[in-house]
């Protein structure tokens, strides 16, 4: 009799434990919980991604300062050049020769351009 009541009770138990996980299989599977499971995933695959695109920055950083130094550039920014002189002056709408680091740049004569002229100089039209 109590063989009986044994397997009895070990049938109970394996019954009332298979249900009790397929109850939570269902419940781990239901829309809601695989939609919060998706998000928690999501969260951590952004902190995972942030993470990594920190340290490439940091990498970068670090490359960037060894070829400067390699380049012997410095991190200060380039002097600004002087100002540019007007091409055109007094409006005659001839160049005047500059004079650039001691040399004189010539001066070309421009070419008058008759209103009535197109720009299209090609003859086959």
């Amino acid at each position: 009799m109590f063989r009986r009541t044994f397997w009895f009770t070990a049938g109970a138990a394996a019954g009332v434990w298979a249900t009790s996980k397929a109850h939570a299989k269902l419940r781990k599977l239901a829309p809601e919980s695989l939609a919060a499971q998706a998000a928690d995933r999501a969260v951590e695959a952004g902190g995972r991604l942030r993470a990594f695109a920190a340290d490439v920055r940091d990498g970068m950083a670090v490359r960037e300062a060894e070829l400067d130094e390699a380049l012997g550039l410095t991190s200060e920014p380039p002097a600004l050049a002087a100002p540019r002189r007007p091409a055109l002056e007094a409006g005659d709408g001839r160049r005047t020769p500059r004079v650039i680091e001691g040399r004189v740049e010539p001066a070309r004569p421009q070419h008058p351009v008759h209103p009535t002229t197109p720009n299209n100089r090609n003859e086959d039209h």
